[in-house]
């Protein structure tokens, strides 16, 4: 069988790696499909044979996801610094979030952290995985 994790990590294109079970995570991988007019990013779903395994490799528990992960080559973004540079790839008026990058990470990730601790109380909790529409499949690993 291909190793899929490591082209889809090899590919030219960043790769965002969520929650499918969680609805605030899933919402906000169809609003990046939806807005990404230029195909910058593709997903994966943690939970997902690939994503998984490309989660698996840096360090996260795939059934127990903590934080979104951008992985773009060598480079593994995660928490608010993960989220900002979505954001501020899909260009504007969403890259005016990059503007919370002056509040320092210091400040940022812990809040960050509180809600992604509680995401599923806050935003609810799906019985089984977020799928995307098909039109997006090109750019669902």
């Amino acid at each position: 069988m291909p190793d899929a994790p490591n082209l889809a990590e090899g590919g030219d294109r960043p790769v965002i790696l969520f929650d499918a079970e969680c609805v605030l995570c899933s919402a906000n991988a169809l609003f990046v499909l939806k807005h990404d007019g230029a195909g910058h990013f593709r997903l994966a779903s943690m939970q997902g044979p690939a994503g998984g395994a490309i989660c698996r490799r840096h360090g996260v528990d795939p059934q127990n996801p903590a934080s979104i992960l951008i992985v773009d080559g060598d480079r593994v973004r995660r928490d608010s610094d993960a989220v900002l540079a979505i954001y501020e790839a899909l260009g504007f008026p969403w890259q005016l979030f990059g503007l919370f990058r002056l509040v320092p990470a210091i400040v940022r990730d812990p809040v960050y952290r509180w809600i992604a601790r509680h995401r599923y109380r806050l935003f609810g909790k799906r019985e089984s995985c977020w799928v995307a529409p098909r039109e997006y499949g090109s750019r669902i690993l």
